[in-house]
């Protein structure tokens, strides 16, 4: 398996992973600012050493415990340039919830530290203390959707992305496509219909996975399942479909779902809640 498979297969414990390392390195380096920018003024610490560790790590696992929510909110509202005002005026309204949830979270950490060392933290001024957080907080906002954005076009063209050759790029599949144009890195890449083994639900995106390889789809699995039903595909879950002819064994479990082998050594979900439509898919 190449880096770019391994990277596909587990793309979410890498995001994780990147996530909190970054704010582990950040957050220290803040923290052990924070101390030598005291030891200017003289060797007492108007604080104890481990203070400035709670203030900073307190902020990053608020701040990581609401990466999804920005997540969520590019999802759910894109940003709109056509209607630009309305898009600013729901961005900043996520900004201040982003911030005073931040400041909620982060708060409450740095009470219940004090509170186990035996000590009082006073978050201040309120009104003030709020400005000043939000101050920062929409700094990162504004960062971290940049990112996100920079991020998602890297990982298109790094793995392409998948659109129906019969009807044109920006039109929906319908049942007689047979194949789908790959555009990735500069170049183009046919696939067939025929060779997609399963699918799998990813946000505004459905991953078709062929061969160990991940195209990403501009689709909702509802949508995308309903066309190629006729092509021999079912749906076995809220998050995947499978290709039938691709099926080697099915498990029953005893909490009523059961276990779907492919051929490939894959094994997914069969939920209870689609098992009939399943069971009439193979008739």
């Amino acid at each position: 398996m190449n880096k770019l498979k391994h990277f596909q297969q587990y793309k979410l414990c890498y995001e994780i992973t990147f996530i909190c390392l970054y704010f582990l390195i950040n957050n220290t380096l803040l923290a052990t600012s924070v101390v030598m920018e005291a030891k200017r003024q003289g060797p007492q610490l108007p604080f104890q050493l481990w203070e400035p560790f709670v203030w900073e790590y307190s902020s990053a696992l608020s701040t990581i415990f609401l990466f999804p929510f920005i997540v969520f909110l590019l999802k759910k509202c894109p940003f709109n340039w056509q209607q630009i005002k309305r898009s600013i005026f729901i961005y900043f309204l996520a900004s201040v919830a982003f911030s005073l949830m931040h400041v909620g979270v982060m708060v409450s950490l740095r009470e219940a530290v004090y509170f186990f060392m035996a000590g009082d933290y006073s978050f201040g001024d309120l009104w003030f203390e709020l400005l000043y957080e939000f101050r920062k907080d929409l700094w990162s906002f504004i960062f971290f959707i940049a990112v996100i954005k920079v991020y998602d076009f890297i990982i298109v063209q790094l793995q392409g992305e998948a659109n129906p050759v019969a009807n044109g790029e920006n039109e929906p599949v319908t049942p007689n496509v047979e194949r789908l144009l790959v555009k990735k890195l500069g170049k183009e890449f046919i696939i067939k219909i025929e060779d997609i083994q399963w699918l799998e639900s990813s946000g505004n995106y459905v991953n078709l996975h062929i061969n160990e390889r991940i195209y990403p789809m501009r689709a909702t699995l509802t949508g995308l399942i309903d066309q190629l039903t006729q092509k021999g595909f079912c749906r076995i879950h809220r998050s995947h479909a499978i290709k039938l002819d691709m099926i080697e064994s099915i498990t029953p479990l005893s909490s009523g779902d059961s276990e779907v082998k492919l051929t490939t050594g894959k094994v997914l979900m069969l939920s209870r809640r689609y098992k009939d439509s399943f069971k009439a898919s193979l008739s």
